[in-house]
């Protein structure tokens, strides 16, 4: 037997006498993209265009692999291929479970991967043959390689050199020591046993990620603000770590995992695959681990290099009770260090009507699950041909069960809000300001609506509203809302008085 097949036996784990067990994959992989944020680059890379890197997929991996290997008594190398080409060689372990007297007293990560340029470069001053074109024929020319930079100088054995920018083909006598086709892991190994063994291996590699997208239908009810959704969960999951993980068992893990990462700490969604045994058409099962949430695939998937993959996350919820809010809100979150006394609040009041579809995550709506942080697309049917029209989308953090759900669709088109000052007074000597507001809604629609009129209490932390003509709701140390009807094609005005003192 050559050198050549032997290592090869080695560094597969395939020894001639014995029949191997299959190898077991599992990864633990982490997402340090916003929910919606994936750009389409990374679903379909172009050919020609960037070449993937441990920092271009925002996420990386765990790796576990279990496999047979051949060792030997005593010193040996070991030579594990198929790892991931983006792997942390800072991170690798390997581990023989049943035989504890494995000791690794060296370990090498080889990543000189084979390729035209480096082959060129390492046959500087050694013969080659080179197939180029003169006119519609194939010529080849043999001879000492001098120069790969900008095309290729030959020189012959008479002496000719010949300099050749368009070529077809380079023929090489052989491989030159030192590359490699696969990145490769090697070990200089001690054993008191000898024979077949079950190896793990583990390391993190980059160039994975993850991220949820859920798909809602809207269905209106008999009333303006209320209605009934349904919703799809899936999950996508992007390899391009330049490795394929056969027949994985996937398991998601929800939640904000701390990594400590120069210059500062990045918060990372983590979803994480398991090899375990269950049903083929099995599909998530979710309970909580630490302070994570775990969904667990029951069945077998692939992962391949270079390539997005989507799971269903859980059966589609339908029949969810669900409103629709329309928020007005002119001025957002505002603050000042210190109290504002300007007349001008020194910037434009907003004048749009945000539209919102709002429901519980619980049990007695028909969904109460653990929901990972994700893109939430929003459709509506069309009853005048059946079919789904998009009308909005939203990201959504990790949400546990029994929360409220709130997704921001856009801004109202038949619906407008107005806000203005109509009377101002500040005494910087007493130390107070007062303010009266005026808040006009108008609606163009052939139906009555509900407006909810957020408004901060800006000027300064200790305030009192004098006077209102509506009912409000103190939400927070400086924010009130109103909740006020708009009847169809008509107007609502809001006013109220409102004292700051410091």
């Amino acid at each position: 037997m050559s050198h050549w097949k032997a290592l090869r036996i080695i560094a597969l784990g395939l020894p001639a006498c014995c029949a191997a067990q299959p190898d077991e994959s599992a990864l633990t992989i982490y997402s340090s993209q916003q929910p919606g944020a994936i750009a389409a680059e990374f679903y379909r890379p172009v050919p020609g265009g960037p070449v993937p890197s441990a920092t271009s997929v925002p996420g990386y991996a765990m790796v576990r692999q279990d496999r047979d290997v051949q060792l030997s008594s005593g010193r040996s190398t070991l030579r594990f291929t198929d790892v991931a080409g983006l792997i942390d060689p800072t991170t690798v372990t390997f581990t023989v479970p049943a035989n504890a007297g494995v000791r690794v007293l060296e370990q090498n990560f080889q990543f000189d991967l084979v390729s035209t340029p480096k082959l060129l470069l390492r046959y500087l001053d050694r013969p080659i043959t080179v197939e180029h074109s003169v006119g519609n024929e194939t010529a080849t020319v043999s001879g000492t390689l001098l120069s790969a930079a900008d095309g290729l100088v030959l020189r012959s054995a008479d002496g000719t050199v010949h300099a050749l920018n368009n070529y077809s083909a380079v023929n090489f006598p052989e491989l030159p020591g030192g590359l490699i086709t696969r990145p490769t892991l090697v070990w200089e190994l001690q054993s008191p046993l000898a024979g077949t063994q079950r190896a793990r291996v583990t390391y993190q590699t980059g160039g994975i990620t993850w991220w949820a997208d859920y798909n809602v239908v809207f269905h209106e009810g008999h009333t303006a603000n209320a209605g009934l959704l349904d919703l799809s969960a899936w999950v996508s999951v992007i390899n391009q770590s330049g490795a394929t993980y056969k027949d994985a068992r996937l398991k998601l893990v929800a939640g904000d995992v701390n990594r400590v990462q120069p210059p500062s700490p990045r918060r990372e969604y983590a979803l994480s695959t398991m090899a375990v045994n269950s049903p083929a058409a099995a599909g998530f099962a979710e309970k909580a681990f630490d302070e994570f949430h775990l969904y667990t695939l029951g069945r077998a998937t692939t992962l391949p290099d270079n390539s997005t993959k989507q799971l269903e996350l859980f059966d589609q919820a339908r029949q969810i009770p669900a409103r629709r809010l329309l928020i007005y809100d002119a001025l957002g979150a505002r603050g000042y260090g210190q109290p504002y006394t300007e007349r001008d609040p020194g910037f434009a009041a907003n004048k749009k009507v945000d539209t919102y579809v709002e429901f519980r995550n619980d049990a007695a709506s028909g969904l109460g699950v653990p929901l990972p942080a994700g893109r939430v697309r929003v459709s509506k049917l069309d009853s005048a041909d059946g079919s789904l029209e998009f009308i909005g989308e939203d990201v959504i953090g990790h949400t546990p069960k029994d929360e409220t759900v709130r997704l921001r669709l856009g801004s109202a088109f038949d619906v407008v809000g107005e806000r203005r000052q109509v009377d101002y007074a500040v005494d910087t000597k007493a130390h107070w300001v007062e303010e009266e507001i005026e808040i006009k809604l108008r609606n163009h629609k052939s139906q009555d609506v509900e407006v909810q009129v957020r408004e901060a209490m800006y000027r300064w932390s200790k305030w009192q509203v004098l006077t209102h003509s509506h009912e409000f709701s103190k939400d927070s140390a400086q924010l009130i809302h109103f909740t006020v009807a708009v009847p169809k094609d008509g107007e609502t005005v809001i006013r109220y008085r409102v004292h700051y003192s410091w």
